[in-house]
C-alpha cells in the first residue's frame, strides 16, 4: 500500500506502485492535463517515474514558480533537437535554462548567422507541433559512452566520462533525439507552447576553460504563455532605451578605453553626479563613522593572512618591486577590498570595550581582475570605488548593529527613488574558514535579524535565503533592489565576520581587563559607486531627479537682446549652488532646447529681449510643453529648493 500526501492534507492509498501522473488523472482531468511534472518529497520529478513508497506529492502546474525552469530546460532540447535536424553534423554539448530563458552549447565549423536562428526557430515550432512523446531512460556508462561515441557525439561522452562512479545515468528520448539530461522533462515538446524565441548567439568556451574550444552559444527565451513573452521582449526594449553606456555618450557622462580595459574616464559632469552620490554618503555616515582612507598597494603577506591569497589570487593584480642593490624584492597586491586595510587601522593602538561599536568608512577604490568578456560598462569593471565600511563590535552588539545598518540601507535607496528592495541572507559555503561553532552563532543571529527586518516592515520588505552562498568568511544579508523596469540588482551587503580579525590579532579590552577578539561587520550601500550609477541612469533612463542631475539648468537666448541679462542671471544662479551653463550661440531656440532636452538637463531658461528688459526669465521642463514666467529671485528661489538633497 502507498500513501500519497497532497499539499492540502489530504491523503490517497494504492494497492501498489503509482505515477504522479495517476494520481492527478485521479484528482481530476483538467489537474492531469495541466500537469507538467510533479514534487515528490521537495524533489521535482516526471510524471511518469514510479513512486514505491509512501510520499508527499504536489502536481506542478505552468502556474507554479518551478513551471518556468521546466519550460526553458526543455525549450533548450527541443532546439537541441532542431540544430541536429538541420545540420546532423552538429555536435551538442550543454544546455541549460537559465534566468529569462535558456541556451546550448554548439560544436560547429561554420558560425551561426541571424537567419540560421530563423531557420532554428522555425523547426523548433514544428518539433512542438509534432507532439512528440518525452520519455526516460536509465542506461550504463559504458551504455551511455559507446551510443554517443556511435553519433559522433564526443563532448557528450566526455561528460559521462567523467561522472562520479555510481552516478546513475539518465537520458531523454523526444523523437529521434536522445539527449544526456537529469531531468525532469515535460510529457511530450507539444506542451512547451509556442512563447519561446531564440535571441542572440556568442561564444563560450568548452567547459568555461579558456585553453579549450570556443563553442557557439544559441540564447533563447521561453515563457508560460505569449502574453508573458511580449512583456519581456518589451522590458528588453525598454532596457536597450535605458542603456547607460549610450546614455553616457548622450550626456557625455565617460567613455571607456582599450588603453585602460575596465577603468572609466569620468567626464565634469559625470563626476559631477559620482560626487554628488558620495556627498550623499558622506553626509548619512556623519556623526556615526569615521572616515578613513587605507593604501592601495599592500605586501602579498597581508592578503595571505586575510585569506585572499588563497582564495581570491586569480581576480587580484599583482605587482613585484624591481628591488635595489641588495637584491630586496617584494611581491604585492592592489587591493581587491578594503577589510584587510581597515583591521590594520582598527589594531593600531590600545582599543577598549568602551570604544565599541568602532564605525570605520572608505570611499577605497579597488581593482579586481575580471575577464574581457564580462567588462559591461559601468556594471562590470576592473577599477572601482565601494562605499565600504567595517563595523568592529562585540557580538552582543551584533543584532543592534545589523538592524542600524538595515535602517541606513534602505533609506538610501528610498531617497534615490528604490521601493522595492528584497533581503536575501546567505549561508555558509562548502569552502570556508572559521569553526563550525562561530558559523553556527553567526547565522543564527542574522536569521533572528532577517525576521525582525521582516516583521517591523509589517511584511513590506520581503526576505529570503540563499544556502551556501555566503562569504567565505563569515555568513552576508545581500540587498537586491527593483528598478522601474522590473530588473533586480543586487547592491548592499553585510557581513559578519568571526574570522578576520581573529586571524589578523585584532583584540579590545573587556570590562574584566582581558584580551577579546572581535566581530567585524562588513557594510556596503551602494556597494561598487560606478556600478550603483548606472542603475541610477537607466532606472531614470537619463532623467536624474532635480538634485542629482549633472547639469540641472542651462540659460539659453533666444536673440542677441538677451545676452547680458542671460549671463547675469547664469551667474547668480550659479552662485546660489545650482549647476548651470550658459548657452549663447547663434540658434534657433526651438534648437537649442531640443539638444539640451535629449541631454537630459532638467529645466531651461529661455532669455530674449523682453526678459531683459523686465529682468524675468522663461521656465521650460523636460518633457513638459508649456513654460512659465517668473522673475530671476524667485526662480532661483524655487529651483534651489527642488535642487535640496532628500536627506537635506
Amino acid at each position: 500500500m502507498v500513501r500519497i500526501t497532497l499539499p492540502d492534507g489530504g491523503v490517497r492509498q494504492y494497492d501498489g506502485t503509482v505515477t504522479a501522473e495517476e494520481v492527478a488523472a485521479d484528482i481530476g482531468p483538467r489537474l492531469a492535463k495541466d500537469a507538467l511534472v510533479a514534487r515528490v518529497d521537495d524533489r521535482l520529478v516526471d510524471l511518469k517515474l514510479p513512486i514505491e513508497a509512501d510520499a508527499k506529492l504536489e502536481i506542478v502546474t505552468r502556474k507554479a514558480d518551478e513551471a518556468l525552469e521546466i519550460l526553458r530546460h526543455d525549450c533548450a532540447h527541443v532546439l537541441a533537437e532542431a540544430a541536429k535536424e538541420l545540420w546532423p553534423e552538429i555536435q551538442v554539448t550543454i544546455g541549460p535554462a537559465i534566468e529569462d530563458g535558456f541556451y546550448y552549447d554548439f560544436s560547429r565549423e561554420t558560425p551561426f548567422t541571424p537567419e540560421d536562428l530563423e531557420v532554428m526557430e522555425a523547426r523548433m515550432r514544428e518539433i512542438v507541433a509534432r507532439d512528440e512523446a518525452i520519455s526516460r531512460e536509465v542506461w550504463s556508462r559504458e551504455q551511455a559512452i559507446d551510443y554517443f561515441r556511435s553519433i559522433g557525439e564526443l563532448y557528450k561522452a566526455e561528460i559521462i566520462r567523467d561522472f562520479p562512479e555510481g552516478e546513475v545515468i539518465t537520458v531523454y528520448r523526444q523523437g529521434e533525439f536522445v539527449d544526456l539530461c537529469r531531468g525532469p522533462h515535460l510529457r511530450s515538446t507539444g506542451q512547451l507552447g509556442d512563447a519561446f524565441k531564440l535571441m542572440k548567439v556568442a561564444g563560450a568556451y568548452w567547459r568555461g576553460d579558456h585553453r579549450n574550444e570556443m563553442l557557439q552559444r544559441v540564447y533563447g527565451t521561453c515563457w508560460r504563455d505569449r502574453k508573458e513573452l511580449d512583456e519581456y521582449l518589451h522590458r528588453l526594449e525598454e532596457a536597450e532605451r535605458r542603456d547607460h553606456r549610450r546614455l553616457g555618450r548622450e550626456m557625455d557622462l565617460f567613455h571607456f578605453q582599450e588603453e585602460a580595459p575596465g577603468a572609466v574616464f569620468w567626464h565634469a559632469k559625470g563626476w559631477a553626479v559620482f560626487q554628488q552620490i558620495i556627498a550623499y554618503m558622506r553626509r548619512r555616515l556623519s556623526g556615526d563613522y569615521d572616515e578613513v582612507n587605507a593604501p592601495q598597494l599592500v605586501d602579498k603577506s597581508l592578503w595571505e593572512t586575510s585569506g585572499h591569497w588563497n582564495w581570491y589570487r586569480e581576480n587580484m593584480f599583482k605587482a613585484q618591486s624591481a628591488g635595489d642593490a641588495t637584491g630586496d624584492e617584494r611581491v604585492f597586491a592592489l587591493k581587491p577590498m578594503n577589510c584587510p586595510g581597515h583591521i590594520q587601522i582598527f589594531k593600531h593602538g590600545l582599543r577598549s570595550y568602551r570604544d565599541l561599536p568602532y564605525r570605520i568608512a572608505e570611499f577605497g577604490i579597488v581593482h579586481r581582475y575580471e575577464f574581457s568578456g564580462a567588462l559591461h560598462g559601468l556594471m562590470r569593471v576592473r577599477a572601482f570605488t565601494q562605499d565600504d565600511a567595517h563595523i568592529f563590535c562585540t557580538e552582543e552588539q551584533m543584532a543592534a548593529e545589523c538592524h542600524k545598518i538595515n535602517e541606513l540601507v534602505l533609506t538610501t535607496y528610498a531617497h534615490f527613488g528604490f521601493e522595492e528592495v528584497e533581503v536575501r541572507l546567505s549561508t555558509r559555503p562548502q569552502h570556508r574558514v572559521g569553526s563550525d561553532e562561530a558559523w553556527d552563532r553567526a547565522e543564527a543571529i542574522m536569521m533572528q535579524v532577517l525576521e525582525e527586518i521582516r516583521a517591523r516592515s509589517g511584511n513590506r520588505i520581503k526576505t529570503g535565503i540563499n544556502p551556501g552562498d555566503g562569504a567565505f568568511y563569515g555568513p552576508k544579508f545581500d540587498y537586491i533592489l527593483r528598478d522601474a523596469i522590473g530588473r533586480d540588482w543586487q547592491c548592499g551587503t553585510t557581513q559578519v565576520d568571526f574570522n578576520l580579525p581573529e586571524r589578523f590579532g585584532a583584540t579590545y579590552v573587556d570590562s574584566d581587563g582581558e584580551r577579546r577578539t572581535p566581530v567585524m561587520i562588513h557594510r556596503a550601500i551602494c556597494g561598487s559607486m560606478e556600478r550603483f550609477l548606472g542603475i541610477l541612469l537607466e532606472n531614470y533612463a537619463g532623467r536624474f531627479p532635480f538634485w542629482l542631475a549633472p547639469l540641472q539648468i542651462v540659460v539659453a537666448t533666444v536673440t542677441r537682446d538677451g545676452d547680458a541679462w542671460a549671463a547675469e542671471a547664469c551667474r547668480r544662479l550659479q552662485a546660489a549652488g545650482l549647476r548651470a551653463e550658459l548657452d549663447l550661440r547663434n540658434e534657433k531656440i526651438n534648437y537649442k532646447v531640443r539638444e539640451h532636452s535629449l541631454a537630459k538637463v532638467p529645466a531651461i531658461i529661455a532669455i530674449g529681449r523682453r526678459e531683459a528688459e523686465d529682468g524675468s526669465v522663461s521656465l521650460r521642463r523636460l518633457g513638459a510643453q508649456g513654460q512659465e514666467t517668473l522673475a530671476l529671485d524667485d526662480a532661483i528661489a524655487k529651483l534651489s529648493e527642488e535642487a535640496r538633497a532628500p536627506d537635506l
